[in-house]
This record gives C-alpha cells, structure tokens and sequence, in this order.
C-alpha cells in the first residue's frame, strides 16, 4: 500500500488531469454516438475539457458538467467535478447543494416535458439513485480533506513534541552543569583558600621585599577569584538551585552507604587507584547511583555488580545488572540521566557507555585516564 501511494505521489497533476479529460471525453463519445446533436457535443466538450481547470476552479468546473450531465448519462466528468470541490471547501451546505443539483440534472431528460409523460414512480427511483451516486464522490471528499488535516495536524504535533523534548533535554543539562559548577565550588574554593593562607604566610615570613609583594599580590589575586566564585555560585542558587546543594558532595566513602540502601542484591568488587582526584570520586559515585536507580525502575528482581578497577592507563567503574526476574513496569524514561553522566565523563577525558548483556542484563562503564584532574 505504501509502495502504491507513493507511485500515485510521483504521478504529475497534469498527467492526471489529462487521463481524466480523456476518460470525461471517451465517456461523453460513447453516449452521444449516433444521436448526438452539435449543442450536446458542445456541452460534452466544454465540461470535459473543463477538468483542466478543476484544481483551480472546482465549482465553476462542476457547474460546466451540469449541461452533459442533462443531455446525457454520463458519470467520469461530473463526479470528478463533485470529488475535487469535496475535497477543496469545507462548505457543508454548498456541497450538499450540488449534490442535489447533480442528481437532478441526472435524473430530468430534455426536452424537460418528455420527463413527465413517464412513469413518476421510476423518475423517483433514479432520482434517489442519482442523488446516491452524486453524494459518493462527496463523502469521499470529505474524508480525503479531513485525512490530510489529521495527517498535517499529526506532523504539528510530532514537531511540537520534538521541540519540547529538545527544550527538556537541554533543561536537564542545564540543571546537571549548574550541579557541577555547584560542586567545584567546593574544590576551587578549598584550593584557593589554602593559596590564599599560604602566600599569606609567606608574606609574613619572607625577607625579601620582592618576594613579599609577590606573596601579597597572590594573596589579592586568592581572595578576588574566591569573592568572584562565591557570587557566580549565589547566582546559580538564585536561578533556582537549593541552598542544600552547596552541601559536601558524596565521595567513594559513601559508596558502600549507597549500596546498602539502594535495595537491590548489589556486590562491590575492586578498588580505585589512590589519590583519586574528588571529582572523579563523585563521578564515579553518580555514576553507581543512576545505575542502580535503573536497575530498580527497569529490571525488577535483577542482580547488580559493582566493579572498581584501574590499570597503568584508565580507571573506572562497570555495573552490571542480571536480567529481570519480575515484570517490568513500564516506567517513563528519556534517559536524561544518562546524558548527565556523560557530562560528567567528558569533564574528567573520559567515556561513558551504556549498552544491554546478551544474557539480558544492561551494563554501564566508566572509563577515564588515570591522570584525570
């Protein structure tokens, strides 16, 4: 079906147009062949050549067809017509006037006083037949029109849906760099300080004037970048941080606490190199928690490994996580934790990769030189 419309879609209006106006012509020849008069064949003509037009002007060509339509039983040039002014207006009324004015000009014959020598009864009869068949093309109008609304209303939608993911994606970044600068907060400013008290001491214990306006100078320079980095973090809290943010960070002390309450079967394996910087540590440290927390949203009942290790080159950490043994809930996710933690990689050099067990289980790394600051 889908290979179809699309050859229907690379078909050209005019082609199509052109095969109509033959049909409309044919269609017309065969009933007015041996009796046809020159008004009739000039009505025939002047309504199937009108279909030309029927994009650009569907009533006008739907009113060219009403004279073949009363001279002869044609059926190709007017439900065409009544088709493209279906699918053109949304003018119920109009619509269901043609139709009616359609189905008259089927049902009465010229010269109009032959028509009521009949039998009424019959001329009733074609008439509602007429009136049926003129209300096909309408109906169906209708809902090739209302297809094309739900199909451009539904491409909106997917749009507007695209764009607020894109605005809560970068929403969750945002939130997840202001939470970092939050926690250099507390490494830059335990650094600067111990800069600050040492050239301090240093201007006090130095004989040397030059070394002693060195150490004052440094000194300044200390307290300006901790003055600067105090009011850059007051900003990030007053653009809606929590004051509890500024709170020490969790390091890999605080591992095992994690673990304990994370409520799932986890076993700790491995250790970390020494002298780990602490933003590593808590990288590390976030890392472990949001895999854990997936574990618990998308595998129920599964088994989790927790695996430090460190080489000449790289540490890390691997979770591991066995397959479920529960039904899963489905829980909504957009895997915004994720992009955090990759974040928090590139920051330290590093890379983050997240991908499914063939035993059916999900695992999550953390890799980063082992020089990383």
């Amino acid at each position: 079906m889908n290979t179809g419309r699309a050859w229907w879609r690379r078909v050209p209006p005019w082609a199509v147009d052109t095969g109509l106006v033959m049909l409309a012509a044919l269609d017309a020849w065969i009933n007015l062949l041996g009796e046809g008069t020159p008004v009739m064949w000039a009505c025939a003509a002047v309504g199937s050549a009108g279909l030309f037009l029927r994009r650009r002007f569907p009533l006008t060509v739907f009113l060219l067809t009403l004279p073949m339509t009363l001279f002869m039983d044609v059926a190709v040039a007017p439900i065409a017509a009544l088709y493209t002014l279906a699918a053109s207006t949304r003018n119920r009324p109009l619509l269901a006037g043609c139709a009616l004015l359609n189905a008259v000009a089927g049902t009465l014959a010229w010269p109009l006083s032959d028509e009521f020598d009949g039998d009424r009864t019959w001329t009733l009869v074609q008439f509602v037949y007429a009136l049926a068949t003129a209300f096909a093309p309408v109906l169906f109008g209708q809902l090739v029109q209302a297809r094309h609304d739900v199909a451009r209303r539904l491409v909106e939608v997917k749009e507007a849906r695209e764009h607020e993911r894109a605005l809560y994606a970068q929403t969750v970044l945002a939130r997840e760099r202001a939470q970092l600068a939050r926690e250099m907060h507390d490494v830059v400013s335990h650094q600067v300080s111990l800069i600050a008290v040492q050239a301090g001491a240093l201007q006090m214990a130095a004989k040397d004037p030059d070394a002693r306006e060195a150490a004052r100078t440094i000194r300044t320079l200390s307290s300006n970048t901790l003055d600067e980095l105090r009011h850059m973090v007051t900003l990030l809290r007053a653009s809606g941080g929590k004051a509890t943010e500024l709170a020490p960070q969790p390091t890999l002390a605080d591992l095992q606490q994690l673990i304990a309450n994370s409520g799932i079967e986890t076993t700790l394996t491995g250790e970390l190199p020494p002298g780990i910087s602490t933003t590593a540590q808590r990288t590390v440290y976030r890392t472990v928690q949001e895999a854990l927390t997936n574990v618990r949203k998308h595998a129920l009942g599964a088994r989790a490994e927790v695996r430090l290790w460190h080489d000449v080159h790289h540490f890390g950490v691997t979770v591991t996580n066995t397959a479920p043994t529960r039904p899963t809930v489905a829980l909504p996710s957009a895997r915004h934790g994720l992009i955090g933690l990759k974040e928090r990689a590139e920051l330290l050099d590093g890379t983050l990769t997240a991908e499914p067990t063939p035993e059916g289980g999900y695992e999550i790394e953390l890799r980063a030189p082992a020089l990383s600051d």
